[in-house]
């Protein structure tokens, strides 16, 4: 796969370091030549220039890129690169960093964003994860605001602790799609028991956490026959490995920055 990042900083040169190591072809865009040799990343390409000129970008060949990540500390080149990127060499996926919170609505598909990520925002989604047990976090907006990624920590009264992932008739819109459990990811099957302690990660539509919410944190409740309101799928529903659902329900289908 073929990146595009523009800006060498401390946090474009971190992407870069991650995105080498698993084999990705990188080019680097920073209007300052220095950055070159402190950076130490071996393997990247470079270009010096500026990334919000339309030559620069045409000498990156950025119609070739699969993906141009915008990481400068100025939220307004990030939103320009994005927007040349997408109108005018047609990038697939763009990645702009978001460094004033105070800006994040502006970071959508009208400027040609893909993914906004506030990184303001996501330290304190897992600051909040880590003393929310119970609680549903958003932990990535995906994208262009329609779709997140959460995490529901399950406390250890839970009504959902006991019953399998395919039990439990998720809403419509949202999909389980791991569970960390004692620092080890699982990919959920049908058969998988919910303990208390685990992590659950689901793809959401943002319309639809506040029903995610209400199913999690919903206190334990009998229905006469000692049945929790959680285990409402029926036995004989076909489940879908993917999506952690019964095949009654469709999953979201989501691009969502994967990396």
């Amino acid at each position: 796969m073929k990146v595009v990042i523009v800006g060498a900083g401390s946090v474009g040169s971190s992407i870069a370091r991650e995105l080498l190591s698993h084999k990705h072809e990188i080019l680097l865009i920073d209007l300052k030549p220095e950055v070159i040799g402190r950076s130490g990343l071996r393997g990247a390409h470079w270009l010096v220039g500026d990334a919000c000129e339309l030559s620069t970008l045409k000498d990156a060949r950025l119609e070739d890129a699969d993906v141009v990540v915008s990481a400068t500390g100025d939220d307004k080149v990030n939103l320009v690169v994005s927007l040349l990127a997408k109108t005018e060499f047609g990038v697939g996926r763009t990645v702009g960093r978001v460094n004033n919170p105070k800006n994040d609505w502006m970071f959508d598909d009208s400027w040609g964003v893909d993914v906004a990520v506030n990184t303001p925002q996501l330290m304190t989604a897992l600051v909040e994860e880590a003393v929310e047990i119970g609680d549903l976090v958003r932990l990535l907006t995906l994208q262009t605001g329609v779709s997140s990624l959460v995490e529901f920590t399950v406390p250890h009264d839970s009504h959902v602790i006991g019953l399998t992932v395919g039990a439990i008739e998720w809403p419509e819109d949202a999909t389980l799609v791991a569970i960390l459990r004692d620092q080890a990811p699982i990919t959920p099957s049908r058969d998988d028991v919910i303990d208390g302690g685990d992590e659950l990660f689901f793809v959401t539509t943002i319309a639809a956490e506040d029903e995610l919410r209400a199913l999690l944190s919903a206190p334990e409740s009998g229905n006469g026959d000692g049945d929790t309101v959680a285990d409402t799928a029926g036995s004989g529903d076909d489940y879908d490995g993917r999506s952690g659902q019964p095949s009654h329900s469709h999953a979201i289908e989501d691009d969502g920055f994967d990396g």
